[in-house]
């Protein structure tokens, strides 16, 4: 049994692991994101399990546009498209270059589990397209209408905020109410995301991990392409 299922994630060190070992197994990694909990570690580390303290959020109403970006936007290169490739997506970001630091998070064992998730209906990926190329992408866990982003990557510039923008168009369209961005980064602060404390992250989570959303995000249509 994995420590952390013992204890009150509320409890945790705010900017350090609550436990480490176990394994992510299908059931252990759904109780952990309805816990509020999620595993990150590097490739040589034994699986470390963090709910930090504030949390990185966006509320989906709440997403930033630029004019740039909006203009970005409307380029009729543009395709995404969802759930069409989660694993190649999750090995892209797994090659994406990380300023500062190497190897990567994304090991073989976390692909393997979160392709599980996948087939099990948890796990959503997000595939940009530019002309007939994969250019970006992202994916992450869904649990009732908190949608937790996990890693995004680009090979051509805004790329991963195009993906990321058609996103949250879905999922306010279908009832979600968070995006759990975990920790910061200058790149979702600058599309509206901010810290919380830790405690109104978990309040909202548990008011809405049992609630289904309106809708679909994850249908496939021209739609998908277009602003």
């Amino acid at each position: 049994m994995t420590e952390w299922t013992r204890g009150d994630p509320a409890k945790a060190p705010a900017r350090s692991p609550l436990a480490t070992g176990g394994t992510l197994d299908l059931p252990t990694l759904l109780a952990a994101y309805r816990a509020g909990i999620f595993p990150w570690y590097n490739e040589d580390e034994p699986i470390q399990w963090w709910c930090p303290d504030p949390r990185f959020v966006l509320i989906p109403s709440e997403l930033r546009v630029t004019a740039s970006l909006r203009k970005t936007l409307r380029h009729p290169g543009w395709r995404v498209t969802f759930d069409q490739d989660f694993e190649g997506v999750m090995r892209a970001c797994a090659e994406a270059p990380r300023p500062g630091h190497d190897g990567t998070w994304i090991t073989e064992e976390m692909v393997a589990a979160y392709v599980a998730l996948h087939r099990a209906g948890y796990a959503h990926s997000v595939e940009v397209h530019w002309g007939d190329e994969r250019v970006g992408g992202l994916y992450g866990v869904a649990i009732g209408r908190i949608f937790h982003g996990e890693s995004m990557f680009h090979r051509r510039s805004d790329a991963s905020k195009v993906g990321f923008v058609r996103l949250v168009e879905r999922l306010v369209a279908t009832g979600f109410v968070l995006i759990d961005c975990q920790v910061p980064t200058e790149h979702l602060g600058s599309l509206g995301a901010g810290a919380v404390r830790r405690k109104d992250f978990l309040d909202c989570l548990r008011a809405q991990r049992d609630l289904p959303p309106t809708g679909d995000p994850w249908f496939n249509d021209a739609a998908a392409s277009g602003v």
